[in-house]
């Protein structure tokens, strides 16, 4: 392994790249940590965490992301969904970016994308912030020193947060830019220091190249039963819905907290690390996720801290409700050393609920799984995106469709194909709120969420009684040991039931609306499954 300063062109040549300064290829932790701290971009904190502020974006930026329109891209992009950027434009923010970063330092991280070595991506990371190349460390996944000898990326991303890009000149939005190009196998994110974008960006790679080798790329977190990978269970959800709580289960082990693939031999993280919220992050209720909030490496952003004592305020969202903390697989006591899983038995949609209408779970079959998928119905939280200051009801195809670079019925057919071949039991599973809507009712309890989650993965739910939605038509537990049976009735959770009526409607209405543009690529079984 290279540690140090080293002639960019001996590293960099096929990225063009040069007239770099000092160039740092792959340092570990401790290091890079060091040279960010020298360099003014964040602070150490208690245990030997990292702590950092993110500036003037505390979120990605979905209306900034960018595929280059090419041979290779006109006809499998979903455009509609993905802005367009030409090549010409491409390549003059290519050599704009690199003439703003020569005679700077920068930091190199050779890294994989994905567990499975038979599918897994290598990928180049050139960061302008140090403190970047340790948070991609974390999320990644760290090739062995021999490997590292050896290495040649498949892809190169290049992040110059300092660089401001000319929506005129290069043909996008604003200053703020992610764009790729499947010609040239490049990445560049320019104008934001959100370190998200980095993992982001990689996912939605992944998300376009796996299918075309009929592996399923899924936003989605993934454990199995402790001493038995083969009983597996993934958890669809966008952010804030609870893919990293509810995974984290200390009975079960965990596979990865948010991107996973599913290919013939079983699902596989796509990543080494996890990126958990951490607003009102609770000692007793999720005590693995706090305790790395004090281990060494840990990257905390955009936290409010006492400036002396270096004590975390988990409920100061003054800087962002998006605050998070990104540390490595390994800091979770029941994590999975391989990363690997069987195919999956169960199938947990998440969804969070801002109208309080959905049950706290609900079995799918298989047509109103791949409905349901579609829709992707949940709420944006506060502070995941720029701009989102209270719970927004939205549609998010596939549970993730910032990602989603191909058209939603490729990823729906996906999943469809292998809960055919491989069965699985779905539920929708609401995060939400109960007894009424955001702002009158309730967040749904944890401990109830976590308890008809034990019992679907166990198998005892699916051995009991079920009634008939009214509303959305799929099967919904009566009771459940340790919750509620109220809770499992969200009408009678309401005071007024003619109110709930009426709220449930809307969802419906909204539901049938978003639908629409899915029936005509999809099957008769899955239209069947649409609310009539």
């Amino acid at each position: 392994m290279d540690h140090g300063t080293v002639n960019p062109s001996m590293k960099l040549p096929q990225q063009g790249i040069t007239g770099l300064g000092h160039v740092y290829y792959n340092y570990a932790e401790a290091e890079i940590q060091a040279l960010a701290v020298e360099r003014g971009e964040g602070q150490n904190g208690k245990g030997g965490t990292f702590l950092v502020t993110t500036g003037k974006f505390t979120g990605r930026s979905p209306k900034d992301k960018h595929v280059v329109r090419s041979a290779k891209t006109e006809n499998t992009i979903w455009w509609d969904n993905n802005a367009a950027m030409e090549p010409d434009a491409f390549d003059r923010l290519y050599d704009d970016m690199v003439a703003h970063m020569g005679g700077k330092d920068y930091f190199v991280q050779d890294l994989f994308g994905g567990a499975d070595p038979a599918h897994r991506l290598d990928v180049r990371f050139v960061t302008e912030l140090a403190w970047h190349g340790l948070f991609i460390r974390h999320m990644m996944r760290r090739p062995e020193a021999s490997e590292l000898e050896t290495f040649t990326p498949d892809w190169t991303v290049i992040n110059c947060p300092s660089f401001k890009a000319d929506p005129e000149r290069h043909g996008c939005r604003s200053e703020t830019v992610i764009t790729m190009n499947f010609d040239r196998n490049l990445i560049l994110i320019a104008g934001t220091e959100y370190a998200g974008e980095n993992k982001k960006s990689v996912f939605t790679l992944l998300n376009y190249l796996l299918p075309e080798k009929d592996i399923m790329p899924m936003h989605c977190s993934a454990n199995h039963a402790q001493g038995n990978p083969v009983d597996s269970a993934v958890f669809f959800g966008l952010s804030g819905t609870g893919k990293t709580t509810l995974s984290a289960d200390p009975n079960r082990t965990l596979i990865g907290d948010d991107e996973h693939g599913w290919s013939d031999r079983g699902i596989f993280n796509f990543e080494g690390g996890c990126y958990a919220k951490t607003i009102g992050l609770n000692p007793e209720a999720e005590p693995e996720i706090y305790a790395t909030t004090q281990m060494p490496g840990t990257v905390i952003e955009n936290m409010v801290f006492d400036p002396e004592t270096l004590e975390l305020d988990f409920n100061d969202d003054s800087l962002t409700a998006n605050m998070r903390c990104a540390y490595p697989l390994n800091y979770i006591s029941n994590a999975s050393e391989s990363a690997l899983g069987g195919h999956p038995k169960n199938i947990i949609m998440l969804t969070c609920d801002a109208f309080g209408v959905l049950p706290p779970i609900a079995r799918l079959t298989p047509a109103q799984a791949m409905y349901h998928f579609l829709s992707g119905f949940t709420s944006k939280v506060a502070g995941t995106e720029r701009g989102v200051t209270e719970p927004e009801p939205t549609f998010s195809t596939c549970f993730g469709a910032p990602f989603m670079p191909r058209r939603p019925e490729v990823y729906g057919n996906l999943l469809r194909s292998k809960i055919a071949s491989h069965g699985a039991t779905c539920w929708l599973v609401n995060t939400g709120w109960t007894g009424g809507a955001y702002g009158t009712g309730s967040r749904m309890p944890i401990k109830a969420t976590r308890a008809l989650l034990t019992s679907a993965l166990n198998g005892t739910l699916v051995e009991g009684q079920f009634r008939k939605d009214a509303n959305f038509g799929f099967d919904v537990p009566v009771t459940c040991e340790g919750v509620d049976d109220v809770l499992l009735n969200p009408r009678e959770t309401w005071a007024d039931g003619a109110a709930y009526d009426a709220q449930a409607q809307k969802l419906v209405d909204m539901f049938a609306d978003n639908f629409a543009q899915y029936v005509p690529f999809i099957d008769e079984d899955v239209k069947a499954a649409a609310i009539g």
